[in-house]
């Protein structure tokens, strides 16, 4: 239990309490912060948009750039492409994803825990792993390829079921998180007026996971729409939005089109942020009492319907790992099947060796602990201390819209950003393109939002009371946050630090034109073998990378157990 003591005793701060030094360095604090989403966010950003009003010679050409993409012959028909798979992938998510968490959530479901790893599994992989699985299991020599009967996996098909289970991942978290907040009173009441079991869920559980539907389904649409790794492996000549700014950049070396078709991208991302943002202060507006925690009921029936719903997802989604993992060890594709460790020779062939490994986990890292530090930082900033820092008052809302704007830029917009603002000649910064250290600071960046929201959730909880209580105890407000704010934030700490490793070993489109042979990372060497058409490599490329987000989420797990259970002990209910 966390305990305050009076100055006579060794408590939360024996030494004389400076109110004018507390406010100098959070002053600090919040200038550094704001300097650094201005110079890796705002700027980069800007660069972009500088770009793409000039032409391939430099020169401003105003909107010419836009106006030769839109008017292009083929430019309609690929939007026309890239919103029919962003909407044919949210068909196939919501539901399943919906019904997978309505299992975990409102079913007396035999080893939910278990459902649930495998449930979010690809998490752990990156994006291009489920395009190299759908070859080996749908391609010209897959396993399955009779299955498709005169179809071909590369295109639509390929690109959707890619995305598929690319996105599951991100939907079930929303969806379960939605369906977890259920009001048992709202069920006693629908039995009462006789409403059976449909009933109660057309008239109870939908509306009240109606936001969560909505927000699952924003972001489903958006990452497939901003994602070129799984058009990159099976799109074939299926051409969307996103591989086309990067075959611009990559491929034609026409950085004015890629910035423009960048800014375009831009636009599906920031009006389903909007969308969010808007729905999200409705919901915040609507005040609710305390919730009586709802527990389901065994319904035989049900329960065995969505195990069998639950079942035959999970073994999809096995399918798909165990693919990768069982090509990887193949010796030679399709004709000698036998077990060898020859694609894990990474040194012996293009794509950046065991190096790009190592850079991996350093890179994880560093984006685990230096962005879970500096992003907690600055969500304590903006809501335990806005008055302490009165003097930036007008800043502090404009540093709250800077942490949320990451979520509505998609990575490859970001890296195009770092791209034309760190490698100008001119840019004093010009020295931190290709190193290990913009990496980082990227990545950061580009996971801000996510981080911050939870964050904030947490901080939101920790009763006031306590920041009283320690000010009456003339306590420094670093000494309460050492003391205080930080062990009650522990599991929002330890999970923020998890997220942050496991995007940071699987993201490709933030990084992909950042890094220097010497900074080469394991999921753009899987981009790299994927080109030189090194398919069993890539794929034990992308199990390592698993092997290693997996085996740090066991880590922070067994590690944390102990400390979580001295933290949190106030939360457990106490004898009466």
């Amino acid at each position: 239990m966390l305990t305050l003591k009076s100055n006579g005793d060794q408590g939360i701060s024996r030494r004389p309490w400076a109110p004018s030094l507390d406010k100098a360095l959070l002053s600090t604090l919040f200038i550094l912060l704001l300097v650094l989403l201005t110079l890796f966010l705002v700027l980069p950003m800007l660069a972009v948009l500088w770009r793409a009003l000039q032409n391939e010679q430099g020169q401003l050409s105003g909107g010419s750039v836009f106006f030769t993409i839109l008017t292009s012959a083929g430019f309609m028909p690929m939007v026309g492409r890239s919103l029919l798979v962003g909407v044919s992938t949210v068909v196939i998510v919501i539901p399943s994803a919906y019904a997978f968490a309505f299992a975990l959530q409102r079913c007396c479901l035999r080893g939910a825990s278990f459902y649930r790893s495998i449930g979010l599994l690809p998490l752990l992989a990156p994006s291009l792993m489920p395009g190299l699985s759908l070859i080996y299991l749908f391609g010209n020599q897959g396993l399955l390829r009779g299955l498709l009967g005169e179809g071909s996996i590369y295109g639509f098909w390929g690109i959707v079921l890619g995305e598929s289970f690319y996105t599951f991942p991100h939907a079930l978290m929303i969806l379960s998180t939605g369906l977890a907040l259920a009001d048992a009173r709202l069920y006693d009441a629908a039995r009462a007026m006789g409403a059976n079991a449909r009933r109660r869920f057309l008239t109870v559980t939908l509306p009240a996971s109606r936001y969560a539907i909505f927000t699952a389904a924003c972001l489903v649409f958006t990452l497939t729409v901003t994602d070129f790794g799984v058009p990159k492996v099976v799109g074939g000549s299926y051409n969307v939005l996103a591989m086309e700014a990067y075959k611009a950049v990559v491929g034609q070396l026409q950085f004015s089109k890629g910035a423009a078709i960048g800014m375009l991208l831009l636009i599906p991302a920031v009006f389903t942020f909007l969308l969010d943002q808007h729905l999200r202060r409705r919901n915040a507006n609507q005040k609710q009492g305390q919730l009586n925690a709802y527990c389901p009921l065994p319904l035989a029936r049900r329960d065995q319907s969505f195990t069998v719903i639950t079942g035959l997802l999970c073994l999809a989604i096995l399918i798909i790992v165990g693919m990768a993992v069982w090509a990887s060890l193949i010796t030679f594709w399709p004709y000698n099947l036998g077990l060898s460790l020859k694609s894990y020779d990474f040194d012996n062939m293009d794509g950046g060796g065991w190096l790009a490994w190592r850079n991996s986990l350093s890179m994880s890292f560093y984006t685990a602990m230096a962005g879970t530090g500096l992003i907690f930082l600055g969500a304590w900033l903006l809501e335990r201390l806005p008055s302490t820092i009165r003097s930036f008052q007008a800043l502090q809302g404009f540093l709250r819209m800077l942490a949320l704007i990451p979520m509505a830029i998609p990575g490859l917009v970001l890296g195009l950003g770092y791209i034309f603002f760190f490698n100008a000649p001119s840019n004093p910064l010009n020295g931190l393109y290709g190193s290990m250290g913009l990496l980082v600071l990227c990545t950061i960046v580009h996971l801000y939002t996510s981080a911050h929201l939870t964050f904030t959730t947490a901080l939101r909880a920790i009763p006031h009371e306590l920041d009283a209580a320690s000010a009456s105890l003339r306590a420094s407000r670093f000494d309460a946050l050492a003391r205080i704010t930080l062990p009650l934030c522990l599991p929002a700490l330890l999970a923020v630090a998890r997220y942050l490793f496991v995007s940071a070993m699987t993201t490709v489109s933030a990084v992909v034109f950042l890094y220097s042979p010497k900074t080469v990372l394991a999921s753009v060497a899987v981009l790299n073998m994927d080109d030189a058409g090194s398919i069993g490599p890539a794929a034990a490329m992308c199990t390592l990378i698993m092997l290693s987000s997996g085996t740090f989420c066991v880590l922070i797990h067994l590690l944390s157990k102990a400390s979580l259970r001295r933290t949190q002990a106030w939360r457990a209910p106490q004898p009466r």
